[in-house]
């Protein structure tokens, strides 16, 4: 009943058009009735070559409306009428979604027919649940990853960042939590990708296992901006119908930093002043009302956000990163020299903090995370003089124990993609190779 009344409600009495006056660049400036039109309203264009173009309200300028396109504009001219639509878009989502892969609209994309949808319509720009009202995190997520669950422990409902350079591995540790992670549903929203890649991923990476509980929305990179901002909000839509069915959903974006580079050129379109290396006052306001959008309901459901940061010339301390890192509950560095060195997942977890430890890892393993991460720490600060064969061994306890543990370390810390172990076999492992038995915890 609902989502009738939404679906009437939604029926305007009469059709509003107004007209095509300008392009410049990605904008389209209309002329007609502005009093109809609202910032992140719908707005489609009668191409010359009678192809409509959806456009979304982006900004006002006199008596113009500045609209930006979902595709490209060509055979858009003056005088072409400009129909007003809805003013709050969303989606339609069913549980028919699962093992789906859509664009950025909503419309699928794998060749399996069309979609189902559900009664309700869920804005692509929902606010966040109240802080008050929100639950807290719950019990620790099992991701399958090793390095993950041990030393990075993530609860259900956690929001955690990878934050990495290009080619390190960031989409294959993707696919692997997608495929492995002890969650209900996974919502994996591609934006930017190479479009060579999004085969690769689905069938290479993510697998038919994998699939099957997840919907993957993908926007390339040679779409337009708008439509990758898009399919960013759309990810996030999709992860809050699957919660407030009671499901813990495992929501996934690569990447965030494409998502602003997205919202950077909607806002320099529109005028904004650059700021920190010509990303616009929007970029940092829009980061914390997307990302804030996951975490615990106030029912049963659950939204654990994993979402990639794509650093820019490996500077983790770039605007974006750094953003980004304030507002999320934890960060996972990935490193290229641990790439080049060939130990993947490329996880420095001396660099990367989950801000629910040490409160989500057991009591009784605590000392043995401790420990080992005491050792590691010890070989890192050493490892340029036990390379140049500085050191004498002998001369300290503790480093004489870094170097013979250091090849089990990176042997646990090592996994591959179609490799999975699960949170108690990772604390096992762990205390095998530290020599604590199961009485010494």
């Amino acid at each position: 009943m609902r989502g009738l009344l939404q679906s009437v409600e939604a029926i305007s009495e009469r059709e509003l058009f107004g007209r095509v006056v300008g392009v410049r660049g990605l904008l389209v400036e209309v002329a007609g009735p502005l009093g109809a039109m609202a910032i992140g309203g719908r707005v489609t264009i009668e191409g010359a070559n009678g192809r409509p173009t959806a456009c979304e309200v982006v900004g006002f300028q006199g008596e113009r409306a500045l609209l930006m396109p979902f595709a490209p504009l060509e055979g858009v001219r003056r005088g072409c009428r400009a129909t007003v639509g809805t003013t709050e878009p969303g989606v339609k989502p069913s549980r028919k979604w699962l093992g789906r892969v859509v664009d950025a609209m909503g419309d699928p994309i794998d060749g399996k027919g069309p979609l189902e949808d559900g009664p309700v319509v869920y804005p692509y720009r929902a606010s966040p649940p109240p802080a008050h009202s929100r639950k807290r995190v719950g019990e620790p997520l099992d991701l399958g990853v090793r390095a993950l669950n041990t030393f990075l422990t993530c609860c259900r409902g956690q929001r955690m960042g990878i934050f990495a350079g290009s080619g390190v591995g960031k989409s294959v540790l993707l696919a692997m939590l997608a495929r492995n992670a002890n969650s209900d549903v996974a919502v994996i929203g591609l934006i930017g990708e190479r479009g060579r890649e999004v085969q690769e991923f689905l069938q290479d990476d993510l697998g038919e296992a994998g699939l099957a509980r997840s919907v993957v929305v993908v926007a390339t990179s040679d779409e337009p901006a708008l439509k990758r901002r898009q399919a960013a909000y759309l990810t996030f839509a999709l992860a809050e119908y699957f919660r407030d069915e009671g499901d813990d959903v495992l929501c996934m974006m690569d990447s965030v930093t494409r998502f602003a580079m997205a919202q950077r050129e909607i806002g320099l379109s529109t005028g904004e002043p650059p700021t920190a290396k010509g990303y616009t006052p929007t970029v940092f306001a829009e980061l914390p009302r997307l990302l804030e959008r996951a975490g615990p309901g106030t029912g049963q459901g659950t939204v654990t956000g994993l979402f990639t940061v794509l650093v820019d010339g490996d500077d983790h301390n770039e605007p974006v990163a750094d953003a980004v890192r304030g507002i999320l509950d934890g960060h996972i560095v990935m490193e290229r020299a641990i790439a080049e060195r060939g130990r993947y997942p490329a996880i420095n977890v001396l660099k990367s903090v989950s801000r629910t430890l040490p409160g989500a890892a057991p009591a009784s393993q605590r000392p043995v995370l401790s420990r080992a991460k005491r050792i590691m720490a010890t070989y890192a600060d050493m490892e340029e003089l036990i390379r140049l064969g500085a050191y004498r061994p002998g001369s300290s306890p503790e480093v004489d124990e870094a170097i013979a543990l250091n090849g089990a370390f990176e042997q646990f810390l090592s996994q591959g993609k179609e490799e999975a172990t699960r949170l108690d076999e990772g604390y096992a492992l762990l205390r095998s190779i530290l020599g604590v038995s199961e009485t010494e915890r």
